[in-house]
């Protein structure tokens, strides 16, 4: 696979999951990214705003195995990646065996994963990280590619469990799902009132997903796309040097190292999506926000004052505008 026919097939997934999702192109881009960068994503949004169905759409137009976990209060660890139960053979021998739980799948929906205990959201942190589960005393493999994403609602905060900081780096991207516009509110319910599309065409595999994830891996960042995002990952920091004075005055603590990667990776996908086989400052500057945004923690006096994380990492942005 070359260049040109990673940015048709690219573009040929998009067109066909636009076929389902009304709006959200944003959305469906940086999920996309995110794919092929490897990483996971954290959706936030109030219910009915079509996150489920983004993911069935992924899995169903890229040919992948797709599974769904409901996160309740009384989810266990063991639900999600499996437990060894006793099985029979033919002979009346009896083993134990294990039960593939539904984190065995290509794409994992973790849907509202603030709901469920802190214990069985950590589940998840080895396979999100290492691509592998630990049950049984034997750790086991998860298929590839294997790309988790999942949902939080951020109004109904009765009876959940906020994810810690060390689970919510691990998320590649946070994605605000926005409601829809006028006119894409009308599509939506015209489409739900007996206007559904057509059967999905699977325009890519696992092995196109794996192919297209080399490719990414090798475009090249310049030493000066590079340092860009190191004074950005430095200036999220209250205590550093280049910090702007909104950072100073409503950050607690910054972004870490793990968002520098998160930005070189997506930026080398979203360069090949935009027909580019280098790196560059516009790359940056369109994906610091979902990379960002759920990596920098605000003090008190930010919570206390509103402050969004996004207004943050505008200003941040200015502030390293020199090093373009």
């Amino acid at each position: 696979m070359d260049i040109d026919e990673f940015v048709h097939k690219a573009k040929q997934i998009e067109a066909e999951i636009a076929k389902v999702m009304v709006g959200q192109k944003q959305i469906i881009r940086h999920s996309l990214i995110a794919l092929l960068a490897g990483g996971n994503v954290l959706l936030e949004g109030v219910p009915g705003l079509g996150k489920t169905m983004l993911v069935k759409t992924l899995s169903q137009v890229l040919s992948l195995e797709f599974k769904r976990i409901q996160f309740t209060p009384d989810l266990m660890p063991a639900d999600i990646v499996g437990t060894s139960i006793i099985s029979e053979d033919a002979e009346g021998r009896r083993a134990f065996q294990f039960q593939a739980g539904p984190v065995f799948a290509n794409i994992v929906l973790a849907d509202e994963i603030n709901r469920a205990t802190p214990k069985t959201q950590s589940a998840l942190l080895e396979a999100m990280q290492e691509g592998t589960v630990t049950a049984g005393g034997k750790t086991r493999n998860l298929p590839n590619p294997f790309f988790v994403l999942a949902t939080q609602n951020p109004l109904e905060m009765e009876g959940t469990y906020p994810l810690p900081e060390a689970q919510t780096d691990r998320f590649l991207f946070k994605l605000l799902v926005e409601f829809p516009e006028e006119e894409e509110l009308a599509a939506i319910i015209s489409r739900d009132m007996g206007s559904e599309p057509g059967d999905l065409e699977r325009m890519a595999s696992g092995e196109d997903v794996l192919a297209m994830q080399a490719i990414a891996a090798g475009v090249p960042v310049a030493e000066r796309v590079n340092r860009r995002i190191v004074k950005l990952i430095l200036a999220s920091h209250p205590d550093s040097p280049y910090a702007p004075e909104m950072v100073r005055k409503y950050v607690r603590y910054g972004a870490s190292p793990r968002a520098g990667q998160a930005l070189v990776a997506s930026s080398r996908v979203r360069a090949l999506m935009e027909g580019r086989y280098n790196a560059a400052f516009d790359d940056i500057e369109e994906l610091a926000y979902p990379v960002l945004r759920h990596r920098i923690i605000l003090n008190f006096e930010g919570e206390a004052e509103g402050i969004k994380i996004d207004d943050l990492i505008g200003e941040l942005l200015a502030a390293t505008e020199d090093e373009r």
